[in-house]
C-alpha cells in the first residue's frame, strides 16, 4: 500500500503543476484567485485532518513511551541524549547554511527591486526569552491540545507518563487505556493518508497557479542554492546516521520516504508526524524511544528551518548589499539558535523569526518581500528535510541505548523489509 500511495503523491505533484500552470496562464485576477482559492480546500481540509490527529498521538505515544521505560534514570537519559542531538544538529545546520550562502552568494548582483517596508507585516513579539520558557508549561492542557501547541503537550506528558511510573500497578489500566488510544489514533492515521493525493494535488496547482512557474525562474538562484544547500545537509545527516547505524541507514531512508514526501508535498511536516512514528518503529526503534524523541524534535530539531534561517538572512543582506562581519555572523548562528526553539505551530514561524533577528544586523525586515514570493516552494524542501533530521535523531539515540529491535513489517508498510541480511546488520559495536 505504501509504495502505491507514494506513487500516486508523485503523479499528483505532476498533475498539480500542470493544471496550476494551465490556471496561470488561461485566468487573470480576480478569476484567477477564486478558482486558486478554491483549490485550498482539499489541502486545509488534509491539514485540519492531520491536525485533528496530532494531539491526542503526541499525548497518548509520549506517556506510553515513558511508562514503559521503567523508571526516570532511563528516562533522564535517554532525555540528555536527544537533547545533545539536538542543540548539534542544530548548530550544524545554522552554520552549514552560514558557510554556503557565504561561498555561493545567491544575493549578489541579482538586480532585484528592493522593496519598501509596506505590505510585510509579521508578529516578532512571539519570540522572547520570558514568553517561551513562560509557554513551555501549560497553563491549561485542553488549551494546549486545542491549539495543537506541541511544546506544552510534550510537558504535560512527561508528567504523567513520569507519575504512571512512579504509581507502578495501579496505574496499569491507565496505561492500557493510552496503549489503545494509540492504536485507534494510527487506524485513523490510516483513514486520513487516503485522500493524501488529493490534497497534493491541490496544494501544488493552488501553488504554482498564484505565482506562476516564472516565479523560480525570477529567483532561480536564490531557491536553486538553497535547495543545494539542503542536498548538503542531507549528506551529513545521513553520513552522521551511518557511522553509527551502519549499511542499516539505506533501510532506514527508504522506509522515511514517504512521510519526507508528504511532508515536502504539502510543505507541512506536522503531516507526517504519525507515518514517521509508524516507520520508526518498522525500522527496528522501540516504541518508547520514538514517541519521546519526536515529540521534542518537532520543537527543538527543525534542521531544515535551521538552515534556512541563516541563508535568508544573509541572502536579503546580499541582495542589499550589507557587509556582516563574521563574528556578527557567529553572534547570529547562537542568536537564532535560541530563538528558534518552539517554533512548531507557529504559522510562517522560519519568517517570523527572520524578521525578529534581522534588525539586530542592519537588515531592513523589508528584505522579507525577497523571500515571500517563492517562500511556499522553500517550505516544501525544510519541511521534508525537518521530518529527515528527527528520523535520524530518533534512530540515533535508539542507537545509543543499545541494539535496535529487529526489522519487521506488521505495520503493513509495504516494503520487502530483508529478515536477516547486511541490511539489518553492520552495526557499530
Amino acid at each position: 500500500m505504501a509504495r502505491r500511495l507514494t506513487l500516486t503523491i508523485l503523479i499528483a505533484m505532476i498533475a498539480g503543476a500542470i493544471v496550476g500552470l494551465a490556471l496561470h496562464a488561461a485566468l487573470v485576477d480576480p478569476m484567477l484567485g477564486t478558482v486558486a482559492g478554491y483549490l485550498t480546500i482539499p489541502s486545509d481540509l488534509f491539514l485540519r485532518l492531520i491536525k485533528m490527529i496530532i494531539a491526542p498521538l503526541v499525548f497518548a505515544t509520549l506517556v506510553t513511551g515513558i511508562a514503559h521505560m521503567g523508571d526516570t534514570a532511563a528516562l533522564g537519559r535517554i532525555g540528555a541524549r536527544t537533547l545533545g542531538w539536538f542543540v548539534g544538529a542544530s548548530l550544524m545546520s545554522l552554520s552549514l547554511g552560514l558557510l554556503l550562502v557565504n561561498l555561493l552568494h545567491p544575493g549578489a548582483h541579482g538586480g532585484l527591486t528592493l522593496p519598501t517596508a509596506s505590505g510585510v507585516a509579521l508578529d516578532t513579539s512571539t519570540f522572547n526569552l520570558h514568553d517561551f520558557f513562560v509557554h513551555i508549561v501549560p497553563a491549561s492542557i485542553v488549551e494546549a491540545m486545542a491549539n495543537n501547541d506541541i511544546l506544552p503537550i510534550v510537558v504535560f506528558s512527561i508528567f504523567v507518563g513520569v507519575a504512571l511510573t512512579a504509581v507502578g500497578e495501579k496505574g496499569r489500566p491507565l496505561v492500557d487505556a493510552i496503549e489503545a488510544l494509540v492504536a485507534v489514533m494510527l487506524t485513523i492515521t490510516d483513514y486520513v493518508m487516503r485522500v493524501a493525493p488529493i490534497a497534493v494535488f491541490a496544494a501544488i496547482a493552488h501553488a504554482v497557479a498564484i505565482n506562476g512557474g516564472g516565479i523560480i525562474l525570477t529567483f532561480g538562484r536564490f531557491v536553486g542554492c538553497f535547495y543545494l544547500a539542503l542536498a548538503v545537509l542531507w549528506a551529513v545527516l545521513i553520513g552522521a546516521a551511518f557511522a553509527m547505524l551502519g549499511p542499516r541507514v539505506r533501510l532506514l531512508m527508504r522506509l522515511i520516504r514517504q512521510p519526507a514526501l508528504v511532508a515536502f508535498s504539502t510543505a507541512s511536516s506536522e503531516a507526517a508526524y504519525p507515518r514517521l512514528l509508524e516507520a520508526l518503529e518498522a525500522f527496528g526503534v522501540p516504541r518508547r524511544i520514538a514517541s519521546f524523541v519526536l515529540p521534542l524534535g518537532y520543537s527543538f530539531n527543525l534542521d531544515g528551518s535551521m538552515i534556512y534561517m541563516t541563508f535568508a538572512v544573509m541572502f536579503i543582506a546580499q541582495a542589499y548589499g550589507i557587509v556582516i562581519p563574521v563574528g556578527q555572523q557567529v553572534l547570529m548562528v547562537l542568536m537564532l539558535m535560541i530563538t528558534s526553539k518552539g517554533i512548531a505551530g507557529v504559522p510562517r514561524a522560519s519568517l517570523v523569526v527572520i524578521a525578529a533577528v534581522m534588525p539586530h544586523f542592519g537588515v531592513p525586515e523589508a528584505g522579507l518581500v525577497l523571500i515571500l514570493a517563492v517562500d511556499q516552494f522553500l517550505d516544501m524542501g525544510r519541511s521534508a528535510t525537518n521530518v529527515i533530521g528527527n528520523g535520524i535523531a530518533a534512530a540515533v539515540v535508539a542507537r545509543w541505548e543499545g541494539p535496535l529491535e529487529p526489522v519487521h513489517a506488521s505495520l503493513e508498510l509495504g516494503l520487502d523489509l530483508p529478515a536477516a541480511n547486511g541490511d539489518t546488520g553492520g552495526l557499530p559495536g
